[in-house]
């Protein structure tokens, strides 16, 4: 099976075609996630366009693109940063997921108190929440995205996870309930 590098190498009809299947269904999971489906099937094209463009720019030595991927969804949706934090914000006041209302949600089960953890959380530590716990990226993989030495991630990463247990254990009660 053909690396990503190779595929984005080639210039073969169907090579990136190839690629875009591989990584569409992920990268669409973490854009919906921030975003909203509506956003993020807009956020998912011009990321697939962008990587088009920028194909010759990428390192032949990685064979795995996930990182370089979501690193290019993370800046895009950084122009969508005020949906989303007004999408956490009427989480936290309604209860209702105005993201994915419908829809439930994997690995992380979100509540107001998360929403407005998440939404007064400073936007960088937010970004790697989400390529940890979204999409599943590796420390070193949400290193490559941000363009940031691990260490670095390592402390957003816990920056962010204080953050979100601070802000819930000052705003619940012993029996969980909102103070």
């Amino acid at each position: 099976m053909a690396t990503d590098a190779d595929l984005l190498r080639s210039a073969a009809p169907g090579d990136f075609e190839t690629f875009v299947e591989r990584h569409h269904d992920a990268v669409w999971r973490y854009a919906v996630r921030r975003l909203g489906p509506t956003d993020a099937d807009e956020i998912v094209n011009d990321v697939f366009m962008t990587v088009h463009r920028r194909r010759d720019r990428y390192a032949p030595t990685r064979p795995d693109a996930r990182p370089w991927l979501f690193g290019i969804a993370t800046n895009m949706i950084r122009r969508h940063r005020r949906a989303e934090t007004r999408a956490l914000r009427a989480l936290a006041v309604s209860g209702v997921d105005p993201v994915v209302p419908d829809e439930p949600l994997d690995r992380v089960a979100f509540s107001a108190e998360i929403a407005t953890a998440l939404a007064t959380m400073r936007p960088r530590q937010r970004d790697v929440l989400f390529l940890y716990g979204v999409a599943g990226l590796t420390l070193d993989e949400i290193a490559i995205a941000i363009d940031a030495p691990v260490g670095t991630v390592k402390s957003l990463l816990h920056r962010a996870r204080a953050h979100a247990a601070e802000h819930l254990a000052t705003n619940t009660t012993t029996d969980g309930e909102l103070a």
